[in-house]
């Protein structure tokens, strides 16, 4: 028997709540934001809670950008990484009011376990909003130009090839960690030039706004997501071995203290793949690259 205590009936920082899931996800986001929804019912009875499930790569986009537009909604985005992207760019499209949270129902996670505070329902239930950064993408210029919000990390060469090794490889702990050693082979070292037209021949690049990433690894000591500065995690181009310890010192004891700045550029040389939280793009050669921290940008919870 649920025994229902009284509480708070609507939380004063958003009018509504709106669950944003896909019903084919195979880490069982309908169950999860069911779940939550019946939840949600119970604890905050007169609050308006909807389920908007997805039906298309991008669709969550476009439904957070609608319900952004209006009031100052709380968009919950059942999902991974990716997911939660695409909620986060919908709410920055629709005026940047709503407040944004994930329920955790990915493969990593990342951004769920770098900024948790407290369970998801309670800070619901409370109320409780606090403003975190965000990076900002700008690919290319002028007419040709292209941009899009991470929640946590924009990262090159390593990232995106790890990224598709687990995704094409057997899911769980080991299996995973097999597949990314397995797409070392597949690695090629990229070359940029920075704004000052020095040039540097990289293995990988991370932009960070979080701690954790790729799942397993810890890529930063010092981060912190409202802090108004990225961190930098760059590896030289060096032999696969190398590459290899860097790996698994990040699943171990964490790569340490990073490099802090407000903002990164560079012009790619050649064509080169990116990792957005999670999702993999493709950027074209001699395209100008500028990622740069929008200081509290997002309100959310949890």
């Amino acid at each position: 028997m649920r025994i229902l205590l009284s509480g708070p009936s609507i939380p004063p920082a958003f009018d509504r709540i709106v669950l944003i899931f896909n019903p084919a996800s195979s880490h069982h986001s309908d169950v999860l934001a069911k779940a939550l929804h019946t939840e949600l019912g119970y604890r905050l009875p007169a609050m308006t809670v909807d389920l908007l499930p997805t039906a298309f790569a991008g669709h969550g986009r476009a439904l957070a950008r609608e319900v952004a537009a209006a009031g100052t909604p709380l968009i919950v985005s059942v999902s991974g990484d990716g997911g939660y992207n695409e909620v986060v760019n919908g709410a920055m499209d629709g005026g940047g009011r709503a407040v944004c949270a994930v329920l955790a129902a990915g493969n990593a996670n990342d951004h769920r376990r770098s900024t948790r505070r407290m369970p998801l329902i309670e800070a619901i239930v409370a109320g409780k909003v606090r403003r975190i950064d965000l990076l900002r993408l700008q690919v290319g210029e002028r007419a040709e130009a292209w941009e899009r919000y991470a929640h946590s990390y924009v990262g090159f060469g390593l990232t995106p090839v790890m990224a598709l090794g687990i995704e094409g490889g057997t899911k769980g702990g080991l299996s995973e960690l097999v597949s990314v050693v397995r797409t070392f082979r597949a690695l090629e070292p990229f070359e940029i030039a920075r704004a000052d037209g020095a040039r540097a021949k990289l293995d990988s690049l991370v932009l960070a706004n979080v701690a954790y990433m790729a799942k397993y690894g810890k890529v930063s000591e010092t981060g912190e997501p409202n802090d108004g500065l990225l961190e930098v995690i760059m590896l030289p181009h060096a032999r696969r071995w190398r590459i290899a310890l860097m790996t698994l010192r990040a699943i171990t004891i964490g790569l340490g203290p990073q490099e802090s700045v407000s903002s990164y550029e560079f012009t790619t040389v050649d064509p080169l793949p990116l990792q957005i939280d999670g999702e993999v793009m493709q950027v074209n050669a001699h395209t100008s690259v500028v990622v740069e921290v929008k200081h509290q940008a997002l309100a959310t919870l949890g």
